[in-house]
């Protein structure tokens, strides 16, 4: 798919975030969120810690979205809402 195509619709949150190629930028937000955190125990600790980061992304797809949005204003989409929440978290640790 080249980035100027249209993202369909219905896609998942984490087929939208691999489509975009933002997989890697978005986990280097949630490793930051664990450590945050102090780390994780268990799967459902995990899951507890990096939910609400996902639902967040999810919730800023979904106000910015629009019909017939493409693929590279997507990227650009989930890219600034992972830097911007990065710089956050970087700001918070000092």
């Amino acid at each position: 798919m080249s980035p100027e195509s249209c993202i369909p619709q219905g896609m998942t949150l984490e087929a939208i975030v691999d489509l975009t190629g933002e997989m890697e930028h978005l986990n280097e937000l949630v490793l930051l969120h664990i450590e945050k955190e102090g780390g994780f125990t268990t799967t459902d600790s995990y899951f507890s810690m990096v939910q609400p980061v996902l639902d967040l992304l999810e919730f800023e797809i979904r106000i910015r979205s629009y019909p017939d949005m493409t693929q590279k204003e997507m990227k650009l989409v989930i890219q600034d809402w992972i830097d911007e929440e990065i710089a956050e978290r970087k700001r918070k640790k000092k």
